[in-house]
């Protein structure tokens, strides 16, 4: 289609040096063919122009770098050459003088398959020029199927507001779901492959890098819809790619609403497995929605020692808190003229506003010499009394502070550090845990539910919804279920039916494990558990599956009528080919693999009710009362 545009614009208009002038001047000419005259004129309205308020508004860089892209041949190496070196607003580099800060494939999408079984150097990438259509069919929503409710209650009746569990590529998962939890996810905590050569995410060396940000972005900037006005996204990493993370996580989530960059103290001994130091923990990059909405809670304390540090009067418990003498730039007494007063001090260590016989000594706020402002107006001393305590040291010098309270009411809590640290964090506690889950060594990287505990705490308040789209083992989730917290988990590996579904049935159950006598977990609630509907997945399963060339041979016929194969290939062609006949059956077996569109790798919702899918009118049902179509 991109060349078909390209030629209709040249037939008319000559040369491209001369539509890309009439372009950026604006000109009557080229804009009245491209919404009028044009027989592609509806796909040029689609592409190139935004409709607000009955106007048309003309997406000029769009269009330049449309029109950057006429020389690309189609092949790969083209297209990695020219892709993703580019300013978003600017047009190619090759046609600007400035210098940018940039990673091929910027501007792709990947899918992202994640297991070290796939064909990974042959991921494939899309282009929003190049790929528009592709695109938009790899993001529609997709069909869901082997609906479960796990707990008490009827599916259908939870279907709308349940926890729930997915199984599907998350990229796509997340597309999928967007709509019906938009603006609604209080808390996003994700823990992604980290790209270090020995996870998961194994692509070719010379992508790595690159791939592996495009792989972060896509995901991210589709997150980022999910997260209520008061959100906030927590990501783990570790310091491989924890620098240029932080660079996306600014251009996705903006700069300002950057939170803190925390440090989890997990392995006290170090990892003496690296070449320069002992590594002793990870990072865990934290942005807000909206910056201005967001609010970071106490920590509960529940450390025996820390809890001497505590007493208690009528109102609760309170420790001693900071001086009430300002400190900061807003500190000296010109700042803030009205909070430059005296109190007046009695023997027994009580004041008030107002001098008198047992109110003598008078105290000003004073710190070295200068003079400043006391932290609260005389309203606010007068409304706290009870919460200003009056120290006297031996020379008689005057020192007075407040009360500290918790912010949980009767709870004690601390505001948390940027350095994360607990016994508990250790990732040796957490593979303790899952192996008692399991009577096995059944997951070696899962988190410590400790720390998703903490951070949970922190960010959200009971019945907020959490979400974790590397679901993994599910620690995020069976500590938010605990914790009474909805929750979104997302998990494309095959151990999410064996390892995070059987956990989070555990967790019903009332396992003891983790948190659980922390928080005084007994068991108990529900979630929905259900898979993305394959479609060229299953075939590609099926393939995978094959023992011998007969079996192989069975599938011709549903690949051709019932799969969808890659647009440029014929079947049958492929099938008559001397050379393909001639390979034996495993290299037979990645050809066919290879053939199937991965963009339809899963069943498109729209199409659930195609006869050719054999869906039965149960799971239609239940998709619809899911996405909310019940009535449709």
């Amino acid at each position: 289609m991109k060349n078909e545009l390209l030629q209709d614009l040249e037939n008319h208009f000559e040369t491209l040096n001369h539509i890309r002038n009439l372009a950026q001047n604006y000109d009557e000419r080229l804009l009245d063919y491209l919404l009028e005259q044009s027989i592609y004129k509806d796909e040029f309205k689609t592409r190139f122009f935004i409709t607000t308020k009955n106007a048309l508004i003309f997406k000029l860089n769009d269009f330049l770098t449309f029109l950057d892209l006429r020389n690309l041949s189609g092949s790969f190496t083209s297209y990695a050459n020219k892709i993703g070196l580019s300013f978003k607003t600017k047009g190619f580099l090759k046609t600007n003088n400035e210098v940018v800060l940039n990673f091929a494939f910027k501007d792709g999408v990947i899918k992202g398959s994640q297991s070290k079984d796939d064909e990974k150097s042959k991921e494939i990438f899309f282009n929003e020029i190049l790929a528009k259509d592709e695109i938009d069919i790899l993001f529609a929503k997709k069909a869901l199927h082997s609906f479960e409710l796990i707990g008490k209650g009827d599916l259908k009746e939870n279907l709308k507001n349940a926890n729930l569990l997915i199984k599907g590529n998350n990229l796509l998962a997340l597309h999928s779901l967007k709509k019906k939890f938009a603006n609604k996810v209080k808390l996003i905590y994700i823990d992604p492959p980290y790209n270090t050569g020995n996870d998961s995410f194994n692509y070719n060396d010379r992508f790595n890098h690159s791939t592996w940000l495009s792989f972060m972005k896509n995901r991210l900037e589709v997150a980022r819809e999910f997260l209520s006005d008061d959100g906030v996204i927590f990501i783990q990493c570790d310091d491989n790619e924890q620098a240029y993370l932080k660079v996306l996580c600014d251009e996705i989530f903006g700069r300002d609403n950057f939170v803190s960059a925390l440090f989890v103290l997990n392995n006290l001994k170090g990892n003496y497995n690296t070449d320069y130091f002992a590594e002793v923990g990870e990072y865990i990059l934290v942005y807000a929605k909206n910056k201005q909405s967001f609010v970071v809670y106490d920590l509960l304390v529940d450390d025996e020692e820390e809890l001497k540090n505590w007493e208690q009067d009528s109102c609760g418990f309170w420790k001693i808190g900071r001086e009430l003498k300002a400190t900061g730039e807003n500190a000296p007494r010109e700042k803030r003229p009205t909070m430059f007063f005296p109190l007046y001090i009695s023997d027994d260590n009580d004041f008030s506003l107002e001098k008198s016989d047992k109110y003598h000594l008078e105290i000003y706020p004073i710190r070295n010499g200068q003079e400043v402002c006391w932290n609260w107006s005389k309203q606010q001393f007068i409304k706290l009394k009870d919460e200003v305590l009056i120290f006297r040291d031996k020379n008689n010098n005057i020192t007075i502070k407040k009360k500290q309270r918790p912010t949980f009411g009767n709870l004690i809590s601390k505001k948390p550090k940027n350095i994360f640290y607990h016994p508990s964090y250790s990732n040796t506690v957490s593979a303790k845990h899952i192996e008692e889950l399991f009577q096995q060594k059944v997951f070696l990287y899962s988190k410590p539910e400790a720390l998703l505990k903490d951070i949970i705490e922190i960010s959200t308040n009971k019945n907020d919804i959490v979400m974790d789209f590397f679901a993994g083992s599910g620690t995020t989730l069976a500590v938010a279920h605990k914790m009474n917290r909805r929750y979104i988990g997302i998990e494309q590996m095959d151990y999410i039916e064996s390892i995070t579904k059987e956990r989070l049935k555990k967790v019903i159950e009332g396992e003891q494990g983790g948190i659980s006598k922390n928080v005084e977990w007994s068991g108990g609630g529900s979630f929905v558990y259900a898979e993305l509907m394959p479609l060229n997945a299953l075939y590609k399963e099926k393939i995978q599956n094959s023992n011998n060339e007969k079996e192989l041979e069975s599938m011709y016929k549903d690949l051709e009528s019932k799969a969808f194969l890659d647009y440029r290939v014929d079947l049958q062609n492929i099938l008559k080919d001397k050379e393909f006949r001639e390979l034996d059956l495993e290299n037979k077996k990645e050809v066919l693999k290879l053939i199937l569109d991965s963009n339809m790798d899963y069943v498109l919702y729209g199409d659930i009710q195609d006869k050719d899918y054999a869906i039965s009118n149960e799971v239609i049902e239940l998709n619809k009362i899911f996405y909310g179509d019940e009535n449709v």
